[in-house]
């Protein structure tokens, strides 16, 4: 995958020095090419020019926290935490519906405080995150709009290594971008991109800022989310990987629907088959997926499935290894009945599989969304006493009263205006003379209470309002 190598470009013999290459002959797919070529590139820009206006920008803020620090004014073992600050993301999205829905990749937009969403004609848009899917990489956001331009599905499935496709989205932050490439393969897994991979491999150059835009086929249907490059410079290098249209959608639809996406469970470990592993398992070929361990009254032991067994088909279609039986099952209703064919001590044998659901996980609140619902709007800020050392030092205007000392860069009152130095005189219409005044005042409002602050700001007096989330 990595290379520090140069790539020579192919040669072409020319009339030099007396010296006259080879003739070359068009072969007949190259004649009906150029025959051709201009009804292929006049449907490659309708293919871009219908697409286009589905495809987003997508600009996300998430909050970090760099590593803590000890600090020598603590007792000794205890370390500060630093402040929190803003992290920056651009990505892509399609629009799949004209109520506002638009499809992208859950790393877009995982934990993600705010979300901005531009339109190929350059309107913008507040969204929301509906829901994730970290397993599968898909993520759904919401904006409020309508009679929207959106992308009409197509089915991965029907794909095959050489078709034509076009990567469409914002790569490097530049908007409105297309590309243009094959299909390379199909069935990509162990990518390490997601949970459940059944990549489609293109060459069409796709580069940081692609994630969560479309690859489509050459009649404009999505078939594919641009999601993962693998690259030695982190810019295309003519691999990079899409989430079938199949497994998004599907996705989607259940983020959509419940929040969450309801998968199909096999209940046992699984293995790959290696050469070595197929000489003792007696297989004849170097394919399938080995039984490693059975879950207690799981979907594979129910099925007589046991340790050892290799499964080899999965409704008549080869099974080439223990991901593409994963994800076969994954996708499968809940309930539905398939025929595994497998070998068990070189013997053929068959059985039926019924899908069990996989196990709920426990969903957890990303730090941003938890510490949201429980936020103090003025959280996050640090008042003190104005003294008049502190006014020398801070330069403040007055020299007492109650002045905000820091700051966390991301807390409601930083995004609201307020600035360390600001003295508070007033709030909610309340006077504040000390910090023990600010403090009862304060301390009962509520995580959705308005704070109307009244500060003197280097002389000038305005008012700040904190509006709790």
């Amino acid at each position: 995958m990595k290379s520090n190598g140069i790539t020579k470009g192919l040669a072409v013999w020319a009339v030099m020095g007396g010296l006259t290459a080879p003739v070359l002959e068009l072969s007949d797919t190259d004649q009906v090419f150029a025959a051709n070529g201009h009804d292929l590139q006049s449907q490659v820009k309708a293919t871009a020019n219908k697409v286009i206006p589905a495809v987003v920008s997508i600009a996300s803020t998430v909050m970090v926290r760099d590593q803590a620090f000890s600090d020598d004014a603590l007792p000794f073992g205890l370390f500060k935490d630093p402040p929190a600050r803003r992290q920056y993301g651009q990505g892509s999205g399609v629009i799949v519906s004209p109520d506002g829905y638009i499809i992208t990749n859950n790393h877009v937009v995982a934990d993600a405080v705010d979300v901005e969403v531009v339109l190929a004609d350059r309107r913008q848009y507040k969204g929301k995150v509906v829901a994730t899917d970290p397993k599968t990489d898909v993520a759904v956001v919401k904006i409020q709009a309508t009679n929207l331009p959106a992308a009409s599905w197509g089915d991965s499935s029907q794909l095959a290594v050489g078709d034509f496709v076009l990567a469409i989205g914002n790569p490097l932050g530049l908007s409105r971008t297309v590309t243009f490439g094959i299909v390379s393969a199909v069935g990509r897994a162990d990518v390490g991109v997601a949970d459940f991979e059944d990549f489609i491999q293109t060459d069409a150059p796709i580069n940081p800022g692609n994630s969560g835009g479309a690859l489509v086929n050459i009649n404009g249907e999505v078939v594919g989310i641009n999601t993962a490059i693998a690259s030695p410079t982190g810019g295309s290098v003519g691999v990079g990987f899409a989430i079938p249209s199949n497994m998004a959608r599907a996705a989607m639809q259940g983020l959509i629907k419940t929040g969450r996406v309801v998968r199909g469970f096999l209940g046992a470990a699984t293995q790959d088959v290696s050469p070595p592993l197929g000489k003792i398992f007696r297989l004849p070929d170097v394919k399938g997926a080995i039984i490693t361990d059975l879950q207690a009254k799981g979907s594979a032991e129910r099925a007589g499935l046991k340790r050892g067994d290799v499964v080899v088909r999965f409704d008549g279609r080869d099974v080439m290894d223990s991901g593409q039986l994963r994800n076969m099952v994954a996708q499968s209703p809940i309930g539905s009945k398939h025929r595994l064919e497998l070998i068990r001590e070189g013997k053929s044998y068959q059985t039926e599989l019924v899908v069990q659901e996989a196990p709920r996980e426990r969903v957890k609140k990303s730090q941003a969304a938890a510490a949201a619902s429980t936020m103090h709007p003025l959280s996050g800020v640090i008042f003190d006493d104005v003294t008049q050392p502190l006014a020398r030092q801070m330069d403040l205007p007055v020299t007492s009263g109650v002045v905000v000392t820091d700051i966390e860069e991301g807390s409601l009152a930083e995004s609201s205006g307020l600035q360390p130095g600001d003295v508070v005189l007033e709030l909610n219409r309340q006077s504040v003379n000390n910090f023990s005044t600010f403090q009862r005042l304060a301390d009962p409002l509520k995580p959705t209470d308005l704070a109307l602050l009244l500060v003197n700001r280097q002389g000038n007096v305005l008012y700040i309002p904190v509006q709790g989330e």
